[in-house]
């Protein structure tokens, strides 16, 4: 079987791409870390009141539930956006450190 194109070429990332990304998951994160604290905030103001104790613990499991996966994913997308952020700051950094162009009287790695 041959492989397609786009998984022959491994591509490197670079600080444009990362930082792209990290400052897209930021902005996700910042709305979805407003929305955590709504959802809280509202289950706290609207407490589900019922004499069955059966309710009562499914809508307090419901309650952990549904406030656990957006604080979940708030803190998915806020861990990629550091992530991609230092993954760019290690990719400038060995960029800067990296040997300059060879000269003109060295020759260039040909392969055998």
């Amino acid at each position: 079987m041959s492989e397609s194109p786009s998984t022959e070429k491994s591509t490197t990332p670079s600080v444009l791409r990362t930082m792209t990304g990290a400052i897209l998951a930021g902005i996700i994160a910042l709305p979805l870390a407003k929305l955590s604290s709504l959802i809280a905030q509202s289950f706290a103001e609207h407490p589900f009141t019922s004499d069955n104790q059966t309710a009562l613990e499914i809508s307090i499991a419901l309650k952990t539930l549904v406030v656990g996966l957006s604080t979940l994913a708030t803190g998915i997308f806020c861990v990629a956006a550091l992530g991609l952020s230092a993954l760019s700051i290690q990719i400038l950094w060995q960029n800067l450190r990296s040997t300059p162009a060879l000269s003109k009287s060295e020759p260039a790695d040909q392969p055998e």
